[in-house]
């Protein structure tokens, strides 16, 4: 499986308007829109995923740890096709598939129910293993997680893990909005660079500079690129 060229009826630009489809309590929308630039150059550019092929196991598997804040997420599935748009106007409501945290058996293409912070990247590294157990070495593993995931023990159980395992399958994307409560020497890079893993800091806005950091080189390790994103007003 190759890197696609991604055809849509819906671009970058249409995003907003998808999400302000959403409406209703407990939207956490500063939380989605810090995600909305990664999510999209994700899907749009750099996972081999699709609608029809979802569930094939060469598939690139992304998981959303930063669960608390899915509107982002709904709004590129569905422009993605892996939703309808009409499932939009209807989240967080009882009878909605949609919920304010994502149910990997009601929402196509999510691979984890999310919501619990601390639980993506854990469950990435798991996955990870389980591809290469299993001689998958074509598959790729993205999470992303918030920079206040990172004041929870068990990610640090799986980035100490991770880089001497030599999980160069494995790709983390932390989001950085300054809304971690304890500050990290160095930044949040050094931090798994001390791990052993392939490191970069990034504009969280640009799409490039997202494309170029999630496309490097990264031989024999797993590579995490965190995504500087300044805050903004609800």
């Amino acid at each position: 499986m190759t890197d696609a060229t991604r055809t849509s009826t819906y671009t970058h630009a249409d995003l907003p308007g998808l999400m302000g489809l959403m409406t209703g309590d407990e939207k956490h929308g500063p939380a989605a829109t810090s995600t909305l630039d990664v999510v999209w150059v994700l899907y749009d550019r750099v996972l081999r995923v699709s609608p029809e092929g979802r569930d094939a196991p060469g598939r690139d598997r992304f998981l959303l740890s930063k669960g608390h804040g899915p509107m982002a997420y709904y709004a590129v599935l569905a422009a993605k096709g892996f939703v309808p748009v009409e499932w939009l106007p209807g989240f967080g409501s009882y009878d909605s598939p949609l919920g304010h945290h994502p149910d990997r058996t009601l929402v196509p293409g999510a691979e984890i129910g999310s919501g619990s912070l601390g639980h993506g990247l854990p469950i990435a590294v798991g996955t990870a293993l389980g591809l290469r157990a299993q001689g998958l070495d074509e598959p790729r593993v993205w999470t992303l997680v918030g920079d206040a995931e990172l004041d929870e023990g068990s990610n640090h159980e799986a980035i100490a893990f991770a880089g001497p395992a030599g999980l160069d399958r494995l790709h983390t994307v932390v989001v950085d909005n300054s809304s971690a409560r304890y500050a990290r020497p160095g930044g949040i890079a050094a931090r798994f660079e001390a791990a052993g893993w392939s490191a970069l800091t990034v504009d969280g806005r640009d799409h490039e500079a997202l494309y170029t950091a999630f496309t490097a080189p990264h031989p024999g390790r797993p590579h995490v690129v965190v995504a500087r994103v300044e805050p903004k007003s609800a």
